[in-house]
């Protein structure tokens, strides 16, 4: 039972407004994020993985991997709001990589996307899906 209030865990956010405004941020980040670019990485093509190991991580391909499956399925979490916080976790760390890493030395122009998404993800780390998400369902205590 931890484990999975941890997993689905959120802020208590009861405002409709704020909720419904949780649920366009989520969509549209979850759906762009996963279809507009961690799509594209599964599986890693051989060009994402030089660039994964040109980043120096060791086993560029688990990297690359873990890169693809956290825009791919953590954008789709979010969509849905399932298991929001621990996607959020992963898209930031993989944007946070990529902001670090591969876009630090380049033009604003060339890390503002990955900045915004990572921005996003921690918002969801911090609240959770809000009140109209699978989470909280998941939350909710079955009837005794």
């Amino acid at each position: 039972m931890r484990i999975k209030a941890l997993l689905s865990s959120g802020a208590d956010i009861n405002d409709t407004l704020t909720n419904f405004a949780l649920v366009i941020v989520r969509l549209f980040a979850g759906i762009s994020l996963a279809f507009q670019h961690g799509i594209h990485k599964i599986p890693p093509s051989e060009k994402f993985i030089e660039s994964v190991s040109s980043l120096g991580f060791p086993l560029a391909p688990v990297f690359a991997w873990a890169a693809g499956i956290s825009e791919f399925a953590g954008g789709v979490l979010l969509v849905v709001g399932l298991y929001t916080r621990p996607a959020s976790f992963f898209i930031f760390v993989t944007m946070s990589v990529a902001i670090f890493s591969r876009h630090w030395s380049g033009p604003w122009a060339e890390k503002e996307l990955a900045v915004l998404y990572a921005t996003i993800a921690l918002g969801f780390l911090l609240t959770g899906s809000g009140r109209l998400g699978i989470d909280d369902f998941l939350r909710k205590k079955p009837p005794q």
